[in-house]
This record gives structure tokens, C-alpha cells and sequence, in this order.
């Protein structure tokens, strides 16, 4: 029920996200994936799967000290990670460009599945996982299972620090936007703490 897809840029995409995200951005990587894959295979949204794991992996990879910049947004930042990364992993071009795209729209309020069914995806799953919104649609025998393998550590207090850190630094970007309009609060009440 919960795996990965099997492929090179897949195993390295862990392994990066293992390196520099802490424990608690990690799991929440890695439920990103699964509660978009099994949330896309469930209502029949065909997806790159390859490309919807290295992006989970890597969207929140702006946060991490070693990647913040002082000059764009997160997501931007994770975004052009993304596009390096699969350089080095032998991508052509366009495919670099989708999985920065991807971690970009992450952040939209929302991401039309037809435009971008992966970035549909990790949209939706980081604000089930994030702020608990629409999580009664992840499909109960798939939460259950993934919450116990990837427990949600302190992923309230960390992001939440992590959001609103961002949001006073680039009270411009999404961030910004997300904390005046009450993320902490959305964060705080989220059901998957329950």
C-alpha cells in the first residue's frame, strides 16, 4: 500500500531529503507522496510518478538552512533545487522544468489537475498534510498506514515556525500571504493530529 516508485533519481531524491531535511520535514515529504499517489490513483488522475516523488521529496527543500535564499520565496527556491538536480540526474530539459514547476504550485491555492495533474497533487497533499484541509479524502486504510509508518513528529511546530520565519523575511511571497491570513491557526487545529 505505501511504496516508492523504484528508480534511480527516486532512491537519490530519499537520499537528499534524508541529508538535509530534519526528521519531521522528512515524514512529512514522504506523506506528501503517498497521500497524493494514493489520492490521485484512487479517483483515476494519471500521474508521473517518478516526477511526483522526486518533487515531494524536494518541495519543502527551500525551508532547510543549506537551501534557504534570502532573495525568492521557498518554493522557488526548492523549484530551481529541483531543476539541479535533475540535471544531475540526466533529465532533458523539459523534464527539469516540470519538477520545478511542480514545487512551485505546491503552493497555489490551487493547481488545476488538467494543467498539472502532479502539481494538483502535491497541492492538495501538502494541505492535507500541513493544514488539514480535505484530509477526510485520503482513503481511511491508506491514513492509518501512513500516519504509522511516518508519524507526524513536531511537523505543527516546525512548519509553522518555518511559514511564518518566511513570511516576515518575504512578506510578499505566498508564505507571507498564508501567515496574515491564519495558517498558524489552520496548522494547530489540523485533524491528523488527533
Amino acid at each position: 500500500m505505501t511504496h516508492f516508485p523504484d528508480t534511480p533519481a527516486c532512491r537519490t531524491a530519499l537520499e537528499v531529503a534524508t541529508e538535509y531535511h530534519t526528521p519531521s520535514l522528512l515524514n512529512h515529504s514522504i506523506r506528501a507522496y503517498l497521500f497524493a499517489a494514493a489520492y490521485g490513483r484512487e479517483h483515476g488522475i494519471g500521474f508521473d510518478d517518478e516526477l511526483l516523488f522526486v518533487s515531494s521529496m524536494l518541495h519543502d527543500i527551500g525551508l532547510t538552512p543549506q537551501f534557504d535564499s534570502h532573495t525568492v520565496p521557498f518554493e522557488e527556491a526548492g523549484g530551481h533545487v529541483a531543476w539541479v538536480f535533475g540535471a544531475g540526474a540526466g533529465w532533458p530539459v523539459e523534464r527539469r522544468v516540470r519538477a520545478a514547476e511542480v514545487i512551485i504550485r505546491h503552493m497555489w491555492d490551487e493547481v488545476p489537475v488538467e494543467q498539472d495533474p502532479e502539481g494538483h497533487l502535491l497541492e492538495l497533499s501538502t494541505g492535507m498534510d500541513i493544514s488539514g484541509r480535505r484530509t477526510d479524502e485520503i482513503p481511511s486504510g491508506v491514513r492509518a498506514d501512513v500516519l504509522a509508518r511516518y508519524p507526524r513528529l513536531d511537523i505543527a511546530k516546525e512548519f509553522t515556525a518555518c511559514v511564518t520565519d518566511q513570511g516576515a523575511r518575504k512578506p510578499d511571497s505566498v508564505a507571507g500571504r498564508f501567515v496574515r491570513s491564519g495558517v498558524a491557526e489552520r496548522i494547530a487545529a489540523n485533524p491528523l493530529d488527533r
